[in-house]
């Protein structure tokens, strides 16, 4: 079992930055592949981002290139998310997820935390 927390969402102007956090308990997190979806008002959820259990491969949906960056650290058992040039559109609930395989897909995902907002103003 594994538990996932995010924070870090709020508030912020176009143009802003804002960095996301998921603390990670239970089992081995240094195993995991974890990833970034995200859900905006009357759309389904969305990938992001995914790491790999080393941290050397990531991928990115192409709305984000460039902008976000997914990192992790295996000792804290924390996954992040720096967002900078933040738009409108980025606005969502942004949810991390833990699973067994590198994928943009939600269903090899496991575990899933709550969800943090991030509300981007134009």
């Amino acid at each position: 079992q594994v538990q996932l927390v995010e924070s870090g969402g709020g508030l912020v102007q176009a143009g802003g930055s804002l960095r996301l956090s998921c603390a990670a308990s239970g089992r081995t997190f240094s195993t995991y592949v974890f990833a970034w979806f995200r859900q905006a008002p009357g759309k389904e959820r969305e990938f992001v981002a995914v790491i790999s259990w080393s941290g050397s491969s990531k991928y990115y949906t192409d709305s984000v290139k460039g902008r976000f960056t997914i990192s992790r650290d295996n000792a804290e058992k924390t996954l992040y998310l720096e967002m900078n040039n933040l738009k409108p559109e980025d606005t969502a609930v942004y949810y991390c997820a833990v699973g067994g395989s590198y994928s943009t897909r939600e269903h090899v995902y496991d575990y899933w935390g709550q969800g943090t907002q991030v509300t981007v103003s134009s």
